[in-house]
């Protein structure tokens, strides 16, 4: 149910990104001095960092953890900073 929960907020923040309703006017002031499409910009940053924080807490694969430290079966990361340095040279 959580996962439904997060995938719905997700599809909801991306349909909200698309804030056709603050195109054509900068006021009202937020603040006093503040265009309420950068308020509404600013708003919308601070809830997408928080559904990043959410997704990474809830949704993220545990598997991803295991190779990380190693005990996966894998080696860390498995590309080229993990493979002894070759010798010779152009």
């Amino acid at each position: 149910m959580t996962r439904w929960m997060l995938a719905l907020a997700v599809a909801a923040l991306y349909v909200l990104h698309q804030d056709i309703w603050f195109w054509d006017t900068a006021r009202p002031l937020v603040f006093g001095f503040l265009p309420i499409g950068l308020f509404y910009h600013a708003a919308y940053s601070v809830a997408v960092a928080l559904l990043m924080v959410l997704l990474i807490r809830y949704a993220w694969p545990a598997g991803l953890e295991r190779e990380a430290e190693g005990h996966g079966g894998r080696r860390a990361g498995g590309g080229a900073a993990n493979r002894p340095p070759e010798t010779g040279g152009r």
